[in-house]
This record gives C-alpha cells, structure tokens and sequence, in this order.
C-alpha cells in the first residue's frame, strides 16, 4: 500500500502530464511575445496564461511567464527546448522551461515553534501544496511525530554556532541524496554559513516574524509592544548571506492595538506567518518567481 507521500505525488503527476511553464528574462525589444508565442503555436502548444513585465518601456528589462499544455509533452520536451535556442538567442534571453508533471521536490527545516510547518503540511495534504516533500529536518524532536505520522523521513540534527560546518554537510548531503529543488525554513532558528547560501542560491525560502525591516532580531512581538505599534506583519524571502536582507516574496500585515500584549500579537502574527510562507511557497511551486538584483517579479 502507497504512503500518503507517494499518493500525492501520484495524484499530482497524473493532473498535470501535459502542462509546461517558460520563464524569460531579456532586455526589453520588440517582437518578443509575438516570436515566443509563434514559436509555441508552431509546436502545437496551448497558451494557458500569459504575464509579462517591463522595467522601462525605454531600454528597461523585459521579464514574461507563460503557462501552456501541449499533447505528449514528454517525449517532445527536448525538441522543444532545442528548437527554442535560435529565439533565445536573438533576443538575448535567459529563459527556462518548467515541465509540471516533475514535482518539485521541498525541503523543510524547522526548530521548535511548528505553526508555520503546520500549516504547509496541512496545504500539502489537501492538495493546495503540489509539491513532494522528501524529508523534514530539525534541531528539535519536536516535529518528528507530525511528520512521520505522514510518512515523510524526519532527520533530527543538532544545531549550534560550535558545529555548525559539520551539521550543514550533513545537510547538503542530504539534500544531494534527495534531490532536493529548494528548501523552506519554516521558523528554523539557526544562522546558515554563507557556503550554504551560496551553494542553494535563491533556492531557500525563509519567513521572518516581522514586517522588514523593523524589529529584526530576537523578541520582535515583546518589543512591538513596548513600542506601541499599530500594525504587525510578517515576510517571505528568499535568504542571502546578509541576514533578513535577501530578496522579499511576500508580505502581509494586521491590525493591532493597545488592548494586545505581547502575547496577543504573537498569535496574530504567527497567524500572519502561515499564511505568507505558504503563498510564497505555493508562487515557487508554481514558477512565479523571478529574482531580479535584490528584488523578485512574481506573476
């Protein structure tokens, strides 16, 4: 009998075995969406979505996502691909296609707080996540039950800044191991190396308990309070080597007042955190995110 994991990925495969994703980034010129959707038209292509984005009409930089199903795309993949290099070329591109039938693989890494885990777990399971999620990783026990209760392996690994080289091997093995499309820290508490960053580069997803850039750093909800603020919130980023800097995804906010403590707006904010880490996550899963300097386009 399949575990739930295997199930989800059955289900989700068998969804999606003609649906592709091509993501372009060029310098702005003309023709470019009429060349591109010629080219798909010509191989028999049907253009699902279509978004595109320009920085400056005037030599700005040209950024386009579109979504199209076409009849046996496996066995036709590669000419696809190979027949696109000439328009790749001649505009310049830096271009992918996404194949959605290939389940991206995600990791998690969590510490002891576990709404934020929670709330993807639950996503995946009702099938708003379609992702395979291969194995969790903590420097807590805290997980393991949820976790395997799912089917999904569980690695605990303690973690501190005394070993942190050797516990992040570990890691990148084990992301090698799995194969491993990005990692998600859902409210994972410790500092990564930037050879870790550099080796998973924009493909590492982290929520920040607060609405950056203020209140970075420990007790953000404890010194929100002291400060009398109005509005708490929480952000999405994929991370870089300078800490809560990366390029931000998504954010989001609420109301609060003098009525909350610091308690209080801690269950409102970790609210706020599920909800942005999984659209975050969901715009990864779904090709929507390009990374432009410290910035992302998402579609």
């Amino acid at each position: 009998m399949k575990n739930i994991r295997q199930q989800k990925i059955d289900s989700f495969q068998e969804l999606r075995q003609n649906k592709a994703r091509l993501l372009i980034h060029c310098p702005d010129q003309p023709g470019i969406v009429s060349a591109v959707s010629e080219y798909l038209y010509q191989h028999d292509a049907n253009i699902i979505e279509s978004s595109q984005y320009t920085t400056d009409p005037k030599g700005g930089e040209f950024f386009m996502r579109i979504e199209f199903e076409a009849g046996d795309l496996d066995s036709k993949k590669e000419e696809l691909e190979e027949k696109f290099i000439p328009i790749a070329k001649q505009f310049a591109m830096d271009w992918r296609f996404s194949y959605v039938y290939q389940v991206k693989k995600m990791a998690i890494f969590v510490s002891k707080e576990l709404h934020c885990l929670r709330e993807l777990l639950w996503e995946w399971q009702s099938g708003d996540l379609t992702a395979d999620i291969p194995l969790v990783i903590s420097n807590h026990e805290q997980a393991r039950e949820i976790v395997e209760s799912l089917g999904i392996p569980f690695y605990y690994i303690p973690a501190n800044k005394d070993i942190r080289k050797q516990v992040e091997a570990k890691q990148l093995q084990l992301l090698k191991d799995y194969q491993i499309d990005f990692i998600v820290l859902a409210r994972y508490m410790q500092i990564l190396t930037p050879d870790f960053v550099a080796a998973q580069k924009h493909r590492i997803i982290n929520i920040h308990h607060s609405f950056l850039p203020a209140f970075v750093g420990a007790k953000p909800y404890e010194r929100a309070y002291e400060r009398g603020v109005k509005l708490i919130g929480a952000t999405s980023h994929f991370v870089t080597d300078d800490l809560d800097e990366g390029p931000i995804i998504e954010q989001d906010i609420s109301r609060v007042d003098h009525r909350d403590n610091s308690e209080d707006m801690k269950k409102i904010g970790q609210s706020i955190e599920r909800s942005v880490l999984a659209r975050a996550v969901k715009w990864q899963l779904d090709d929507r995110i390009i990374v432009h300097k410290n910035k992302t386009i998402v579609f």
